[in-house]
């Protein structure tokens, strides 16, 4: 979960960042005296959202080590860390990928995330409380969820979902303001305050209902990230780790802006659903008892 919130909202940041200094600058090659010139609009918003969301991308390892306070395990200093090591080190080569980073960030919550610009670049990091709280086998099967993520391209492929909204939240956004500056403020010539204010208020709202569209796809990895793990580890690890989440829902959780990269997945109605990263614990644990895989061997 952790994963989709650190993008989004460096994504969302770094949007108003740049809309902001093309304002700032005077440089809005789409505005023209009698109107929008909606090629150039088109234009604008599909560089701009796509190149946003791949630089939230590339950002993703940075940001995700600050707000989390993950430390990067560079030369284990106990048995645990170079356990944790040695594990995603023979995940990463049965997935074949690149060896990820490994860290473990403070936290009493049972979570991990993964993320990073590449497969073969990713950071993979585990709460403290995960390591105390869960046993071997449940962490490493944890562990094989997180580098499937990275296996599977998830950040790639939300990067990609994120630049096609960012690119409809832009456009649209300013096809508001426009018909509200013309229509409802008669403004005939060039575009007044209620133009800048409209867009803005348009493009956080727009950009709030598009995230249902991305916490979609993010549930649907999920369920995919579950079966690569299953399929490295075995099953029975597998839903061993979510069941200890499913135990430990109720206690506290990680802060609201940490809680979409983690691997919990609480039970949500209505509106709060449309919003979840995860699916519903025993959802998965139902695809799993249900799915075939082969007995793993460590």
């Amino acid at each position: 979960m952790r994963r989709v919130i650190y993008f989004l909202f460096t994504n969302i940041a770094i949007l108003i960042v740049l809309s902001t200094a093309m304002r700032v600058l005077g440089v809005e090659p789409y505005l023209t005296a009698y109107g929008l010139n909606y090629q150039s609009l088109l234009i604008f918003a599909l560089v701009f959202g796509m190149g946003g969301s791949f630089i939230s991308l590339a950002l993703s390892k940075w940001t995700a080590k600050r707000i989390s306070g993950a430390q990067v395990i560079k030369e284990p200093a106990n048995e645990t860390e170079r356990w944790l090591v040695r594990a995603v080190s023979d995940l990463a080569a049965k997935s074949n990928i690149g060896m990820p980073e490994v860290a473990i960030f403070p936290s009493d919550d049972m979570n991990a995330f993964a993320t990073g610009m590449s497969r073969n670049k990713s950071l993979v990091a585990v709460s403290s409380g995960l390591i105390r709280k869960m046993d071997r086998e449940e962490v490493k099967a944890v562990l094989a969820h997180e580098v499937a993520h990275a296996a599977n391209g998830d950040m790639i492929t939300l990067a990609l979902i994120q630049g096609v909204v960012n690119t409809f939240v832009l456009f649209l956004s300013r096809v508001i303001g426009h018909t509200v500056d013309r229509v409802v403020f008669k403004n005939e010539r060039g575009h007044g305050p209620a133009f800048w204010i409209t867009t803005i208020i348009a493009e956080i709202v727009l950009a709030v209902l598009a995230s249902i569209i991305v916490f979609y796809f993010s549930r649907k990895r999920e369920y995919r990230a579950d079966s690569g793990a299953a399929a490295l580890v075995g099953k029975k690890p597998m839903i061993g780790a979510l069941e200890a989440l499913k135990a430990s829902v109720g206690k506290p959780h990680l802060p609201d802006k940490l809680a979409a990269f983690g691997i919990s997945g609480a039970k949500r109605r209505g509106l709060k659903a449309l919003f979840a990263t995860h699916p519903d614990l025993d959802d998965r644990i139902a695809t799993l008892e249900m799915s075939v895989y082969p007995d793993y061997k460590s």
